[in-house]
């Protein structure tokens, strides 16, 4: 699976875990070069408190375009610090 934004490859893995429609990808297969840490939180019921980060690539910004959960709750424990995107990002097959 690839997230491209912008024409950008922000993501790239073959070892995606699909949670509620939305591809997680392994932390190594990111590039944190293209992200920002944002101060935005969300809480999940089951899976805790989301994470946020701002994507920047080819001068522009998506904010809080992809998220992660850092400390998940136990039934979600399978995803911690794996990311996952919206707001514009395609997420699709190699």
């Amino acid at each position: 699976m690839k997230a491209i934004w912008n024409n950008t490859v922000i993501a790239e893995s073959n070892d995606t875990i699909v949670v509620e429609g939305n591809h997680y990808f392994p932390p190594q297969s990111v590039n944190k070069e293209l992200l920002k840490e944002s101060v935005t939180h969300t809480h999940c019921p089951w899976k805790g408190e989301a994470s946020y980060y701002t994507i920047q690539a080819s001068g522009q910004e998506n904010k809080d375009a992809a998220w992660y959960y850092p400390s998940p709750k136990d039934a979600a424990k399978e995803i911690k610090g794996y990311v996952a995107f919206w707001r514009g990002v395609k997420v699709e097959q190699n």
